[in-house]
């Protein structure tokens, strides 16, 4: 028997019922159960009291944000890396624009128009983040014991310099879960000022390594190299890097002994650029040293040029809690752009190749050298 016809049986039932007496009640009550299959105490109440009210749909805003427009912003998160809705919501123009140039996004006016209106919190609601469980490496720096009074200790608070050209450097070990024997090191370094994120392997980990690294990083750079800031590892504090930086006039500091919040920049790096893309596997051979070297280099273009970055600008304490503000999201070219100490001409090299720059076909390399690898250390 239906709803329907059950309200219809109540709605012709009721009104007997009410006028009944106490025995053509309960025979009433008993055919009611019976053709019902309701339960006598239900039934009851129904008969004195009537059927419940039907309750309205909540009322509440249309939804607007759905269809097209999530398939959109799904596609885009993808491509910027996942990358959280602070960083995402002020780079979306800059990314459909670049994504319509390269023909690799239509959208309607209507859809682009709602795409660009998002505010973080809709962005959130919309997408739903993959969960990445992060696993910690093995730490593998050993104090260096020379020169450590002739090298300045930096720390957290020191970095007021508003001017490109000073990073922080550390090395990111790949040696699995031993750190016996040799194996490949990534070099990361950051600029403080403009966020800029260069990568480089190393085949092991020695002062001749990093030095050379150190060399052919300042031919990557978009500016000048004025200082570095490494941890207490004997692969910096030696005499070939501390040498070097004297000769061309590059200031060179260091961080407190187990205080890894004074390289606060460079580790951040190391998980959301290094670990996240390339794992905790151990590598050792030139193969893989290749691979890794092909990685980056596609790599720098993409975290360079597509990857929005935040930046402090105060902290506050108010009681037991800091308030911590941020600028506006930005890429580290963007801020390239910005300085007034970077020569226009390198201004205009770096439009011109980001003009040229597809963030799709950088992604899609990057993922395919990526596979090759993982292919390799299985």
């Amino acid at each position: 028997m239906s709803q329907r016809s059950k309200r219809e049986l109540l709605e012709s039932v009721r009104p007997r019922y009410l006028k009944a007496t106490k025995k053509e009640k309960q025979n009433l009550l008993n055919e009611f159960v019976a053709t019902t299959g309701y339960h006598r105490k239900y039934a009851n109440r129904l008969l004195k009291q009537g059927a419940p009210r039907k309750r309205g749909k909540p009322k509440g805003r249309q939804k607007i944000y759905h269809g097209e427009v999530v398939v959109a912003l799904t596609r885009i998160w993808e491509i910027c890396g996942r990358i959280c809705s602070k960083r995402l919501q002020p780079f979306l123009p800059e990314m459909v624009t670049v994504l319509e140039r390269h023909n690799e996004m239509e959208l309607s006016e209507e859809t682009r128009n709602l795409l660009l209106k998002m505010s973080r919190a809709t962005i959130d609601r919309c997408l739903q983040p993959a969960r990445f469980e992060k696993r910690k490496g093995l730490a593998t720096t050993k104090p260096g014991s020379l020169l450590k009074k002739a090298i300045p200790i930096r720390t957290f608070s020191d970095w007021d310099d508003a001017r490109p050209g000073f990073l922080e450097i550390d090395l990111v070990a790949h040696c699995g879960d031993s750190v016996a024997g040799q194996y490949l090191n990534t070099l990361t370094t950051v600029d403080i000022a403009t966020g800029w994120v260069e990568c480089l392997p190393i085949l092991h980990r020695s002062q001749i390594m990093v030095s050379a690294a150190i060399c052919k990083l300042r031919e990557r750079l978009p500016f000048a190299l004025l200082g570095l800031d490494s941890d207490n590892g004997g692969e910096f504090i030696n005499e070939t890097l501390y040498r070097y930086c004297l000769q061309e006039e590059i200031t060179f500091t260091r961080s407190r002994p187990y205080k890894k919040n004074d390289q606060a920049h460079v580790e951040q790096k190391n998980w959301s650029i290094v670990r996240r893309l390339i794992g905790y596997d151990r590598f050792e051979t030139q193969e893989e040293l290749d691979l890794l070297e092909a990685i980056y280099e596609q790599l720098r273009f993409y975290s360079n040029f597509f990857q929005p970055v935040l930046k402090l600008t105060s902290k506050e304490r108010v009681g037991n809690k800091m308030i911590r503000r941020y600028d506006v999201a930005a890429t580290p070219y963007q801020r390239v752009l910005q300085s007034e100490q970077v020569p226009m001409p390198v201004k205009a090299n770096l439009i011109n190749l980001y003009l040229q720059l597809n963030p799709v076909t950088l992604r899609k390399e990057i993922d395919c050298l990526v596979g090759k690898l993982w292919k390799v250390i299985r």
